[in-house]
């Protein structure tokens, strides 16, 4: 019987307590239970999402990979998942192989178009920065193909400012060369050539340099 009372006796501060913060503890749990099923309705989203992205991917996927696919198709499937998946990865392989089909038939500024939507959606601290460098050096290749030298230079900057891999430093170069910026160009390529680990590649950058003084 003692023992009882004595059990009883401990829980009366811990009841003392939840009655004086009743409130704050009922908000509290209510908080809690509102982030689970957040959570749980968000990832279920999401995977619709995906799910759905998915079967327009297939779709796109069977669509160009056909010799002649029609364009249309293409841009109504991409609008689609452009406006309601625009954060899957499958919406970002497609604007990557519709960027690159572009650049490959010659249609420049629609290739653009879908670099710049694919670096937008791919900036920032939860980005894709492997699909945002890819399409920030496309872009910075065709710009200096169409030479526009400084636009193609401020796609790529962010990378080339810093220690980045040597291709970027190498197309750097090449676009600091016809801006007539030699000096820089050579230090970017002096840069490009320690960092390429094959052969080919330095003896490519050796004859680029070696350029610079005629």
């Amino acid at each position: 019987m003692n023992e009882v009372y004595d059990n009883n006796m401990k829980l009366i501060p811990l009841l003392k307590f939840i009655d004086k913060y009743k409130k704050v503890l009922i908000s509290l749990l209510m908080s809690v239970i509102a982030v689970v099923l957040y959570f749980f309705i968000s990832n279920s989203i999401n995977k619709q999402n995906h799910e759905e992205a998915a079967l327009i991917y297939n779709e796109w996927i069977a669509e160009i990979s056909n010799d002649t696919p029609d364009m249309s198709n293409l841009d109504e499937m991409l609008d689609s998942l452009l406006q309601d998946y625009k954060k899957t990865g499958y919406t970002q392989v497609a604007l990557l192989s519709k960027a690159n089909l572009d650049a490959k038939n010659q249609r420049f500024e629609e290739a653009l178009v879908s670099f710049n939507v694919l670096i937008n959606i791919t900036e920032g601290f939860r980005g894709n920065k492997i699909y945002n460098k890819m399409a920030r050096v496309s872009s910075a290749r065709i710009k200096l193909y169409l030479g526009d030298y400084d636009a193609a230079l401020n796609f790529i900057q962010k990378y080339s400012s810093s220690s980045s891999n040597a291709y970027i430093h190498e197309l750097t170069g090449d676009i600091l060369l016809k801006k007539g910026q030699i000096k820089l160009a050579e230090d970017q390529y002096n840069i490009a050539s320690e960092k390429y680990t094959d052969q080919a590649s330095k003896s490519i950058i050796s004859m680029k340099l070696a350029n610079l003084g005629e």
